[in-house]
């Protein structure tokens, strides 16, 4: 066994050559056909094009607004912070990610007032809904807006 007698393992299809004369039927217009815009080089068809039909997404009717100022908050309901939380805890965005219970946050935190609680915590968020405000206060905590 030589170095130059080794094959490699895995198997590759050889780049086939074309426009190398007529005699591997892959000569002259190389598998292109005749003419046209297809057939010459730098060709490249952008996304969606249907060949001079009005495209589908040009087609379909446009509906609905999107307000460009809306906020996506990350929820968080006061059902969740009883079951996860001791009472005296605080609860901020840090402690909520180290418990799993939030992702990432893209606008802030919002806390909603579904469910009851009855632990006092210190709640530090962006936004609350009055409700749930009024829930944690009610039961001893605090909150605080960041």
């Amino acid at each position: 066994m030589k170095l130059h007698t080794l094959t490699p393992t895995d198997r590759r299809q050889v780049r086939k050559r074309v426009g190398r004369g007529h005699g591997n039927n892959w000569g002259r217009t190389c598998g292109r056909g005749e003419k046209g815009q297809k057939s010459r080089s730098g060709y490249s068809r952008r996304p969606y094009f249907e060949g001079g039909q009005i495209p589908l997404f040009r087609r379909l009717p446009k509906r609905g607004f999107t307000n460009p100022n809306h906020k996506l908050w990350t929820l968080v309901n006061v059902r969740d912070l009883d079951t996860n939380f001791e009472a005296g805890e605080t609860v901020d965005i840090e402690s909520l990610t180290a418990k799993g219970m939030i992702g990432t946050i893209d606008t802030g935190l919002k806390i909603l007032a579904d469910g009851e609680i009855s632990k006092s915590l210190t709640v530090k968020a962006h936004a609350y809904s009055a409700t749930a405000k009024a829930k944690i206060e009610a039961a001893g905590g605090s909150c605080e807006t960041l």
